[in-house]
């Protein structure tokens, strides 16, 4: 079969985690591929999976599922993909094509290297997602327009590569390649640091205020709520590329302290004009 031929539609597909994430992917990706199957440790989730009709078969039990699929999708927290992929060996004795959807990168890359050569990993995160969790707030669209980052490992087949640019384009997202470094430096300023600023904010704010929260505070502080367990991971996996976007930003609040203080409000505005411009050229183009 050829690297452009439909690969998505003869494949059976595994996805462990039935999180937000998985589950959207479970019905962004139904009808797209020859069976999809679906593990996880909820006993609820694994109730509303068997509900919604979409998956062929769910269970508990990764060794009764995971040997069905041809295509394995690890889709939950990074310190549970990681301990996946250390089992995966035991869970598989045929060869499998095993992509993540985590949020970071080098460090599950970097387990994916000691997998078996019958498998054929690669690495990957769609850029979108929800502040809530569960499979009951998965939605078919969350993928829509969406950048799905692919961190190919020097291993990862022309053939992998060639599905998981079909699943993108299934689900409606835009396939990006990059390094694991790229995506973990990036995403600390674009997704990890945002949500320690988010959650600082809200923790920062009195609640005496509540009466004034509207539609800024609401968008701004947003990302405050997301799960603790992921963040938990995301900093265990991508310390010091957070780390850095913390000390950057550490710089820019104390430029602005420094003129609030001087009371020098011209130098205020044309930081805050090159704030917005920074803005815009960051939200009107696509690497």
């Amino acid at each position: 079969m050829a690297d452009g031929d439909d690969l998505l539609a003869d494949f059976k597909v595994a996805i462990v985690g039935l999180g937000v994430m998985g589950g959207s992917l479970a019905l962004a990706l139904d009808g797209s591929c020859k069976a999809l199957y679906g593990v996880d440790s909820d006993q609820k989730t694994l109730a509303l999976a068997s509900e919604l009709g979409i998956l062929g078969r769910v269970g508990e039990d990764p060794i009764e599922i995971l040997p069905l699929a041809d295509v394995i999708i690890l889709a939950s927290p990074v310190s549970v993909i990681i301990e996946y992929l250390a089992r995966l060996p035991d869970l598989l004795p045929d060869k499998a094509m095993v992509l993540d959807i985590g949020s970071t990168k080098a460090e599950i890359v970097r387990h994916m290297q000691a997998l078996p050569p019958r498998f054929d990993p690669i690495g990957g995160h769609p850029m979108c997602g929800k502040e809530v969790n569960g499979l009951a707030n998965a939605d078919a669209r969350l993928f829509q327009g969406a950048t799905f980052a692919f961190t190919p490992l020097e291993r990862t087949s022309p053939r992998a590569r060639s599905l998981c640019s079909q699943l993108a384009a299934a689900i409606g997202a835009q396939s990006l390649w990059l390094t694991p470094e790229t995506h973990d430096r990036w995403t600390a300023a674009t997704s990890h640091f945002p949500y320690l600023l988010a959650n600082s904010l809200a923790a920062t704010t009195p609640i005496e205020a509540a009466p004034l929260v509207g539609a800024g505070f609401r968008s701004t502080a947003r990302l405050a709520v997301s799960s603790p367990r992921m963040m938990r991971d995301i900093l265990a996996t991508n310390a010091s590329d957070v780390l850095a976007s913390i000390a950057g930003f550490k710089n820019r609040l104390e430029q602005i302290e420094t003129l609030i203080r001087a009371n020098n409000l011209d130098a205020l505005e044309a930081l805050f004009i090159e704030g917005a411009d920074q803005h815009r050229a960051l939200t009107s183009s696509r690497t």
